[in-house]
């Protein structure tokens, strides 16, 4: 019971750090958008955002326990949750083991790019990260059907990052480390996609052999799977807003 308790603490904790850095690098949404943890043990729990609350005012102990049918642990005013949120992470927390954790974005870039017929370009080597590992989910309105779980698990696959096309970013992790710094990666690639294409110049695009080297490169060195980011991350926390831990 206490590592247990110790255990989900640590998740806690990381989960409001990922909640603190969206909107320090300014990926946040007002009160729309999620991230999600998975919890410790048997049950398919996960803590999310309660609905109303800004990313920057979120911390630890704020976070709610959500199970698998929706129904919030604690009850109150602090524990209602965004139906569109669950719909989204409990596809993907019941679907895929190594989904500890799913974060979703509503960004400028990341919503740009959803708009675009050709979805996300090899145009730097931020994006040819992600080259032949993006998937993509058709748009069907506000997600509150939760029939659409089938099909937003089964458009994901094995895949790691999907363009919610019309709609946003979505990336998984087998941490919240992980998770946030495939959205850190992905978001810059819209970012990068959005400036390129905007000036009305031709762009240049590498070739399909650069593009899958690249991403086997980042794949082998495996950079968002490294601590070192993600602990650097933190210590700027710990400086700029340490209640975060609270």
């Amino acid at each position: 019971m206490c590592n247990n308790v110790s255990q989900e603490w640590g998740i806690r904790c990381d989960l409001a750090a990922a909640y603190r850095l969206i909107a320090n690098f300014g990926m946040d949404d007002l009160i729309s958008t999620h991230l999600s943890a998975r919890l410790p043990g048997k049950e398919h729990r996960f803590l999310l955002n309660p609905y109303g609350m800004m990313f920057d005012e979120i911390t630890a102990s704020s976070l709610v326990v959500v199970d698998i049918e929706g129904h919030t642990i604690v009850d109150g005013e602090k524990s209602k949750i965004n139906n569109a949120g669950f719909t989204i992470h409990s596809a993907v927390h019941m679907s895929r083991e190594d989904a500890q954790c799913v974060m979703h974005t509503h960004t400028l870039a990341g919503m740009a790019v959803a708009a675009q017929e050709q979805g996300l370009l090899p145009l730097n080597q931020k994006s040819m990260c992600f080259y032949g590992g993006v998937a993509y989910h058709g748009y069907e309105g506000i997600a509150l059907d939760l029939d659409e779980r089938e099909r937003i698990v089964g458009d994901l696959g094995d895949k790691d990052v999907m363009i919610l096309k019309h709609h946003g970013l979505l990336t998984v992790g087998r941490t919240v480390a992980e998770a946030f710094l495939n959205m850190y990666l992905l978001e810059q690639s819209c970012r990068i996609q959005l400036a390129a294409t905007q000036g009305g110049q031709k762009i240049s695009l590498p070739s399909r052999g650069v593009a899958a080297h690249t991403a086997a490169q980042f794949n082998y060195h495996g950079y968002n799977r490294s601590p070192l980011p993600w602990e650097a991350l933190k210590r700027r926390l710990d400086r700029i807003s340490p209640d975060y831990a609270t």
